[in-house]
């Protein structure tokens, strides 16, 4: 019996949507385990663990350095709410992470640009498109971090607005008053099974990575197609549009790494202008803080008020230069005079990688602990 192309079509979708069923259920029962894993964990190791939180620029750079080994700020944000719902970090300790986590990610950009430092032309386009998605978020935390520091900016304004989604159940203090998935139960018996608290996170944060990777993947395949690349030639001359499509395709593969990286690659080789690519790469920034939204189905206030805070943060970003052509202007200006001096001196570029990072968010986090 022969199978018709729509017959071998059909099936192909099929089995995208159970992979995708069955990524974002992983995701999910990920996120409940570690959360209920966290709550068992004795209270003086968390606070050992997130003790440096409590100074908000040096929770910035364990944001930025966890991300930034890790490569992937949806895992980060996933466990910031994580540790939020389950009461081992406040509201306020969980921004400065956040916002840490949205410069850690655009380290692999960066690192894709590497790729074409045997070519010095593509690779001055490259390094500059990379570090373009580096600056629009250093800008950012620049402006609203001492907002927030001094005037509760993002966190007040996350709360207010938690207001219409909680019940007023913001801490979690273990199973009373707690609305978890109804995947709980399995999360209960997969932690006693384990025993080890310890033991259970780590497990529990090798799913959470494990389902990220395959949402991303199934939903790249999805979107890599044909028509696809042929919408992509088409929008890049409208700021807002490219924006659109940023956020909604980084929303999909939950991944803004994967998304910026192809601009980088796009811009390298002359396909894209670097200034038609920032309103795509602050469209991608939003479109990543999907998996915060995802991971706040608790609908505990403390998890949504995370959530929110990631989208404020990314959306208020967008919002300061996607209106202004002469704003855009800047990061874009900066970032295409760091491609043509790295293109002259490479060591320029590495240092920069290494500095920003890892060598300056190691020595402030550690100095900080040792005191």
């Amino acid at each position: 019996m022969t199978t018709t192309p729509a017959g071998n079509a059909y099936k192909k979708n099929l089995i995208l949507a159970v992979t995708v069923i069955f990524g974002l259920l992983l995701f999910m029962f990920s996120i409940d385990f570690l959360t209920y894993s966290l709550a068992r964990l004795n209270n003086e190791v968390a606070n050992t663990l997130f003790m440096a939180t409590s100074n908000p620029f040096v929770g910035l750079f364990i944001g930025l350095l966890t991300t930034a080994l890790i490569q992937s700020s949806s895992t980060v944000s996933a466990m910031v709410v994580v540790l939020v719902a389950s009461g081992n970090l406040t509201l306020a300790q969980a921004v400065p992470l956040i916002m840490g986590a949205n410069i850690g990610t655009t380290l692999t950009s960066t690192l894709v640009a590497f790729g074409y430092i045997m070519k010095k032309k593509s690779f001055r386009k490259a390094l500059s498109a990379g570090v373009l998605h580096d600056l629009f978020n250093i800008i950012t935390v620049i402006l609203l971090l001492p907002l927030e520091v001094y005037f509760g900016l993002l966190s007040k304004l996350s709360a207010w607005i938690t207001q219409g989604f909680g019940d007023g159940s913001t801490t979690f203090e273990g199973e009373p008053g707690y609305q978890g998935f109804f995947l709980r139960p399995l999360s209960i018996y997969l932690s006693e099974w384990l025993q080890w608290p310890l033991l259970a996170l780590l497990v529990g944060v090798m799913l959470l990575v494990g389902s990220i990777k395959v949402l991303s993947s199934m939903a790249y395949r999805s979107l890599i197609t044909p028509n696809f690349k042929k919408v992509r030639k088409h929008i890049f001359n409208f700021p807002y549009r490219s924006f659109a499509y940023g956020m909604f395709f980084t929303a999909a593969v939950q991944s803004s790494t994967v998304t910026t990286s192809l601009m980088v690659t796009a811009v390298a080789t002359g396909k894209v202008a670097l200034r038609k690519v920032f309103p795509f790469i602050m469209g991608a920034n939003l479109g990543t803080t999907i998996t915060a939204v995802i991971a706040a189905l608790y609908k505990t206030e403390a998890a949504i008020s995370v959530a929110i805070v990631h989208v404020l943060f990314n959306l208020i970003g967008a919002m300061l230069f996607l209106p202004y052509p002469g704003l855009r202007e800047i990061p874009v200006r900066m970032a295409r005079s760091f491609g043509k001096k790295t293109a002259s001196t490479r060591f320029i570029g590495f240092a920069y990688i290494l500095l920003t990072f890892f060598i300056i968010p190691f020595f402030l986090i550690y100095f900080n602990q040792s005191r």
